[in-house]
């Protein structure tokens, strides 16, 4: 009896994919997260149920051909009248303001009610193979005209001098949302450079001195992130209450000694932050200052970043540019860091019965939203290298380009220092012997 053919089973469906780029990397899509938020720690359910971030859209629509023309004459050779926020038309001598940014898009208002990440279009990531040249097809004659964002932003037609500047919003970094014009010209920097250098000539290195040519400083526009953030933190912590001093011992031998009531102290402080300014550049946010001293940046602080406008590239003219380099979330650590500083300082007022301090154990910050929008900032800006080991030491003086304020650095002859220092301490020491003897 022969047997019936049966037909073959199906074969078995191969096992799904787990490596890289497999459905388990992938973020599930909305409504199918297979667990629970509410059953998660707060810190992941919040990480989770964020919102995406919001992009603001800042560029400009009627400069995206490239062309700043004069309201009244329809010219592009449009220029920065240095002392104010105005623009001028260099060839009818029209003047008008830009749009300040925090009116026109809404960025001074809103802090409290921040939720998730808010991004302004010129905040967005930096896309590493964006094109650092721009090339414009001139309306005047018909020719190309290129400019290259890695060392300028305007450039004029070779045929019929039309004025072309980079409004659109490309993705190298290199077109903030907002600028703040300088007010401060190159003389009155110069006039501060030499004021600050004059008082520190006595201990000022030789070459340095020899050197010193304040009229090479340069006027930069330094790339920030300016931050809004609504935020939440708790600090906990021992503080101190001085009971009584006393000493014992004689003579060479005494020793103060301290008395205090020791207690557990917990602060909790809701607050929001407006405008606080982020370096953007990876090389103005080095601070190591055994190669520069461009922290000074930061001593030359705040600006008055209320008052920039929209971003017009026409501001530029007669400056140099540093582009942005890093991302939000490359700056979001140093955003926390200041966060908790501020934090900090807001319950200062309430621990000040503790005289004999309070030392903070534990930290929480919790974001609850941020706003970013990226900023070009006026600097004046003198650099002086001074030769030495691994390289030598880069020197700065600074001046902000809209309050006139300046710090820097002036490299120093050491046993100047030393004799002065030892000269004092001899007079002083005179002083004390002359009125110990009249005492006697």
């Amino acid at each position: 009896m022969s047997t019936p053919n049966r037909p073959a089973p199906p074969p078995l469906p191969p096992a799904p994919p787990t490596g890289p780029g497999s459905p388990q990397e992938v973020p599930p899509l909305p409504g199918t997260f297979p667990i629970d938020p509410a059953t998660l720690p707060d810190a992941i359910r919040e990480e989770i149920e964020a919102p995406d971030p919001v992009a603001i859209d800042t560029a400009s629509a009627e400069l995206r051909d490239g062309q700043n023309h004069c309201p009244k004459c329809g010219a592009t050779d449009i220029r920065h009248k240095i002392g104010s926020d105005l623009l001028v038309c260099l060839y009818c001598r029209h003047e008008w303001d830009g749009a300040r940014v925090e009116e026109a898009f809404g960025f001074g208002t809103g802090h409290a009610d921040l939720r998730g990440t808010v991004i302004a279009s010129g905040a967005r990531d930096i896309d590493a193979d964006a094109a650092a040249l721009m090339t414009f097809k001139c309306t005047g004659c018909g020719a190309e005209v290129t400019v290259n964002t890695e060392n300028a932003m305007t450039a004029r037609c070779h045929w019929c001098r039309h004025v072309f500047g980079v409004n659109e919003q490309i993705a190298n970094g290199a077109v903030p949302d907002a600028v703040l014009p300088f007010h401060i010209r190159k003389d009155d920097a110069v006039a501060r450079i030499r004021q600050f250098v004059d008082k520190r000539r006595m201990f000022a290195l030789k070459a340095f001195k020899e050197q010193f040519t304040p009229e090479n400083v340069v006027g930069v526009y330094l790339p920030y992130m300016i931050v809004d953030g609504n935020a939440s933190a708790e600090v906990s912590g021992k503080g101190e209450i001085l009971i009584r001093r006393y000493t014992r011992g004689t003579d060479k031998n005494k020793k103060t000694y301290y008395d205090a009531d020791l207690y557990q102290v917990e602060r909790q402080v809701d607050f929001t932050v407006d405008d606080l300014p982020l370096e953007s550049s990876r090389e103005r946010g080095n601070l190591d200052t055994s190669v520069n001293t461009q922290n000074i940046i930061n001593t030359i602080l705040p600006f008055d970043t209320k008052n920039a406008v929209k971003w017009n590239a026409s501001y530029l003219s007669g400056f140099t540019s540093e582009k942005r380099d890093t991302d939000v979330e490359q700056l979001r650590p140093r955003l926390e860091d200041q966060l908790l500083s501020i934090a900090r300082a807001q319950v200062e007022d309430s621990v000040r019965r503790y005289d004999r301090g309070v030392r903070w154990e534990q930290e929480r910050l919790d974001v609850h939203g941020t706003r970013w929008v990226s900023m070009y900032l006026p600097v004046w800006l003198y650099s002086y290298h001074q030769p030495g080991k691994n390289g030598g030491l880069l020197h700065y003086i600074a001046v902000n380009g809209r309050t006139g304020e300046t710090m820097g650095s002036v490299p120093v002859q050491h046993w100047k220092l030393l004799l002065a220092a030892l000269t004092v301490g001899t007079f002083l020491e005179g002083i004390a012997l002359a009125i110990l003897w009249a005492g006697a």
